[in-house]
């Protein structure tokens, strides 16, 4: 079996420049995941290469934002904007101005591209930038957290050289900004699964938004009711997802793996562990295809670096599965201090549960086969 190679991609630069204080953002997130894969031993080979980014050459940023607005995201940085910029969703609580925003951001979002390149070039299998993931950028404004979408920008770099892109977001919220960029094309499907926008932020991703024109039906949303836990979950991966992936016949995955779907997360409401993040990946990694994956959202740091954790050792290889009767701890105890791995502890669920989230599952589930499935030949 050939060995396949996995980039993580980091630098200390990344940690220079950061949100405000009481911001849910954690730019250090994507320290202490590498803190942890070092001391896992988890970036020690030839095969699990670190690599540093190069900021994002404003050509390629204008591949998706206009010019005005890279223009005002620049200046507010430095601490000059006006009201044409607070349209534009610099300077709200959401997508606050502070110093150092865009060289912080266009080197975050540089390092997704680095991600991308390298998987263009052949020089790894998997490249993994835990900085990446603002899916909710739009061309010319902010939201959710996000400034530059660093997730569309590698879609439009790897279609434009001749390769199928297949996104995969599994953000607890949806992937607007992507979804938009991508509605009206074919050679980029979107599949979204997030936390029902009846529910939660920014209000989009229904079943019947499956794009326009040569884009119909690559457009995919399943959106998810609250309290979904990993068996549902993983269902709605291997009924919608998986075919759709068969059927479209990618060369490339960029999946954005934002881990606030996790259970305890601050800011939604979906109950799963991390081991469905490995369950996710896994059945990626059977396709034999490149993967460049991000990271994104997830508010509850701990958690979040021990998914981020598990999702590379699983991407390297290095993940040895689960002893469910080593230990508790991860979303059931909200911690990284005990001795099971990286994996979470599976959680229980009760029956009540099950009948609130199976019934709307199943009903998303046969809309999209009604609705997506027929343009795909299934």
């Amino acid at each position: 079996m050939t060995t396949k190679t996995a980039a993580f991609i980091y630098s200390p630069r990344l940690e220079e420049h950061s949100y405000p204080p009481d911001h849910p953002f954690n730019t250090l997130r994507a320290k202490k995941t590498r803190e942890t894969l070092i001391s896992m031993g988890l970036l020690d080979s030839r095969h699990r290469l670190e690599i540093p980014p190069e900021p994002a050459d404003r050509l390629v940023l204008k591949k998706f934002h206009s010019a005005r607005y890279l223009h005002a995201l620049q200046k507010a940085s430095k601490g000059h904007w006006d009201f044409e910029a607070f349209n534009m969703g610099l300077g709200t609580s959401d997508c606050p101005v502070f110093a150092g925003l865009y060289e912080y951001t266009i080197l975050a979002v540089g390092a997704t591209l680095t991600a991308a390149q390298l998987v263009l070039d052949g020089k790894v299998n998997f490249a993994f930038n835990p900085s990446g993931g603002f899916h909710h950028a739009h061309s010319e404004r902010a939201a959710g957290f996000c400034y530059i979408n660093d997730v569309a920008l590698a879609c439009y770099v790897l279609a434009e050289q001749g390769k199928k892109v297949l996104y995969l977001d599994v953000d607890v919220h949806h992937g607007d900004g992507v979804a938009s960029a991508f509605y009206d094309r074919n050679d980029v499907m979107t599949i979204s699964l997030h936390q029902n926008p009846r529910t939660l932020f920014p209000g989009t991703g229904y079943e019947h938004e499956i794009g326009e024109g040569k884009g119909r039906g690559f457009c995919v949303n399943v959106p998810l009711p609250m309290g979904t836990y990993d068996d549902a979950y993983m269902f709605a991966i291997k009924t919608v997802v998986l075919p759709l992936i068969r059927a479209y016949k990618p060369d490339v995955f960029v999946f954005e793996l934002g881990a606030d779907a996790l259970a305890g997360d601050p800011l939604a409401n979906l109950a799963l562990t991390n081991n469905t993040y490995a369950d996710v990946i896994t059945q990626l990694m059977a396709f034999d295809k490149p993967i460049v994956m991000t990271g994104g959202g997830g508010y509850n740091i701990e958690n979040t670096v021990r998914a981020w954790s598990l999702a590379w050792s699983v991407l390297c290889g290095a993940d040895e599965g689960h002893d469910a009767n080593i230990g508790m701890g991860g979303v059931m105890l909200q911690t990284t201090e005990w001795h099971g791995g990286l994996r979470d502890r599976v959680l229980p669920i009760s029956s009540q549960q099950r009948d609130a989230v199976l019934p709307a599952l199943n009903s998303t589930i046969d809309t999209l086969k009604a609705t997506i499935f027929p343009l795909h030949g299934l």
